[in-house]
């Protein structure tokens, strides 16, 4: 199966296994970390309301399904601008995205499970 090229990084100055390993700590800091911390707060700490007034106007509109889709939304989004900034050769496009969802995502994970915990 052919890919259209800008969702390949052949030709382009990067390695797919540092793409691979920069991606999988986004989505374990801000996919993961994050979405399972705000859940658990939404669920076991009903007194707290989010913050962010995005997230809360998804939530309030169509619950944890909110938060999924917002957050895959963001994810996607930054993992095209990535892909067609190593098509460029964007160094500052390609690896500011997931660097910053994994700090983003790590910040609030933590945020979070203090809140959870503290």
């Amino acid at each position: 199966m052919n890919l259209p090229a800008w969702l390949s990084l052949r030709d382009t100055p990067y390695e797919e296994g540092e793409f691979t390993t920069l991606w999988t700590f986004a989505l374990a800091t801000y996919g993961v970390g994050d979405m399972v911390t705000t859940i658990a707060l939404m669920e076991f700490v009903p007194r707290l309301t989010e913050g962010n007034p995005l997230v809360a106007a998804a939530v309030g509109a169509f619950g944890q399904s909110g938060l999924v889709g917002l957050k895959l939304a963001a994810f996607l989004f930054c993992l095209v601008v990535s892909l067609l900034a190593a098509q460029d050769g964007d160094r500052l496009l390609y690896y500011g995205p997931p660097a910053g969802l994994a700090v983003t995502g790590a910040f609030t994970t933590v945020y979070n499970l203090r809140l959870l915990f503290g």
